[in-house]
């Protein structure tokens, strides 16, 4: 962090330059890089002007406060700062986390593109015996479904019973031996 400050009709003492060092070490978390800070204190009528301004390579900060106190006035500022920093920094993790989920829903799909022929599901359920005429009942109850797998009780077979695709009549798979 390099510290820069000017005095404008103001000297800057010692101690409102220790001051301002202590209470711009509350930036340094917010970044990885090196940054600079640029204050420029005056006064302005009665008041204490304080301008502070945050620059690193990708982003510009800037907070401008009048206060009677200098010292308020430099708070003032790194507050503002501080928000301003904090939103940036939000939107851009926003962004990034927008970015990867779409990189990962392109990768699903080319992922799913490149997987042929293979089986990508499977799904376990109770098979219940069932005369075919009440498997189609039950199929009826479920207009999601497009077939029920159920035990023939007039064979003791395994049977499917499908929703044709008119979706009014259906068809019955029994094995032959």
């Amino acid at each position: 962090m390099n510290i820069k400050i000017v005095g404008k009709e103001l000297k800057a003492t010692e101690a409102i330059k220790d001051y301002i060092a202590k209470k711009c070490e509350r930036l340094e978390k917010y970044f990885k890089e090196d940054f600079d800070v640029t204050v420029t204190i005056k006064t302005e009528g009665g008041m204490q002007v304080a301008e502070m301004e945050t620059k690193t390579p990708t982003d510009r900060f800037r907070a401008v406060t009048a206060h009677r106190d200098l010292y308020a006035s430099i708070d003032k500022n790194i507050d503002i700062l501080e928000g301003q920093i904090r939103k940036m920094k939000t939107k851009k993790d926003q962004q990034n986390m927008t970015e990867s989920i779409r990189n990962k829903e392109i990768k699903r799909e080319i992922e799913v593109k490149e997987i042929e022929g293979e089986i990508l599901k499977t799904i376990y359920y109770d098979i219940k015996p069932l005369a075919p005429e009440d498997a189609k009942l039950k199929l009826e109850e479920k207009p999601q479904d497009k077939f029920l797998t159920f035990i023939n009780i007039e064979t003791g077979k395994v049977n499917v019973i499908y929703r044709l695709k008119d979706n009014k009549n259906y068809g019955l798979v029994e094995p032959e031996a």
